[in-house]
């Protein structure tokens, strides 16, 4: 199995986290993130669904996955390898309203967005070119929102009462809350809280917590945290219960994510 991985987080505006990694036999699963999502793919191609729609991504093609919208991932060709840059950046890089018709068109075949996403990474690869990578993710989100404001939908696309339970359970995250609570607080039926939620999100309520205490740990891991300390504020029962969990949605265990 082929498997390198590195995270880091590079102190520029914006930018929450930088990921390179190699994978061969991981098969990302459901999950969301509460960033936007810049994904370059320079090796190998991906298969994935994103909002349940399936699209491939591959060299020549940048990705642009919504916060909050649920995807997997996998290598297009069974026993090969894809190598992989991803940004991850915060939520007020786009605007809310761009996140459906990214999820419609999530591929922008457009060469100036690729060459200012490859021009960050490589400033991010260079200390003291911070100021350089920060223009550069800002002029990436110019040329973004100039590929995608002319498909801008009307209206949101999140149900209030899903987004309702979204926040119930960003807001709680350490804890765990169950459905049926979350019912009695939202005034809603557990089973048609599920249902809506899993109709507008694409993931089950449990899927989407499990997802954001991965995302929450891997962020605390890059900050230096110590595994002990990251499960416990992600919300995980102990460091085996974290690493089983970064095996299946990362593909690597946390230790790929501490800081060196």
């Amino acid at each position: 199995m082929v498997e390198s991985v590195r995270a880091w987080e590079p102190g520029v505006p914006l930018v929450r986290e930088v990921l390179h990694a190699t994978f061969e036999e991981h098969a990302y699963p459901m999950h969301t993130h509460d960033a936007w999502t810049v994904l370059l793919v320079d090796d190998g191609a991906v298969d994935y669904h994103l909002d349940r729609r399936g699209h491939r991504t591959e060299p020549g093609t940048l990705t642009i996955l919504p916060p909050h919208v649920a995807h997997d991932g996998r290598s297009a060709e069974r026993g090969t390898s894809f190598t992989k840059r991803a940004l991850y950046l915060d939520g007020d890089w786009l605007p809310d309203a761009l996140a459906g018709p990214t999820a419609l068109r999530p591929a922008l075949r457009a060469p100036r967005a690729s060459r200012l996403a490859v021009g960050i990474h490589e400033a991010l690869r260079s200390p003291g070119d911070e100021t350089a990578a920060e223009h550069g993710v800002l002029m990436l989100g110019d040329v973004v929102r100039g590929e995608l404001d002319r498909t801008a939908p009307e209206h949101l696309r999140d149900a209030p009462l899903a987004r309702r339970l979204r926040d119930l359970l960003d807001d709680h995250l350490p804890a765990t809350v169950t459905v049926a609570e979350a019912g009695r607080l939202l005034h809603a039926h557990p089973g048609h809280l599920t249902r809506v939620f899993v109709q507008t999100y694409g993931i089950p309520p449990h899927q989407y917590v499990t997802g954001r205490r991965v995302d929450r740990a891997r962020r605390l891991l890059v900050r230096g945290e110590s595994a002990a300390a990251a499960a416990t504020a992600a919300g995980f029962h102990d460091q085996s219960h974290m690493t089983r969990h970064f095996r299946r949605v990362l593909g690597a265990t946390p230790g790929a994510f501490a800081r060196p």
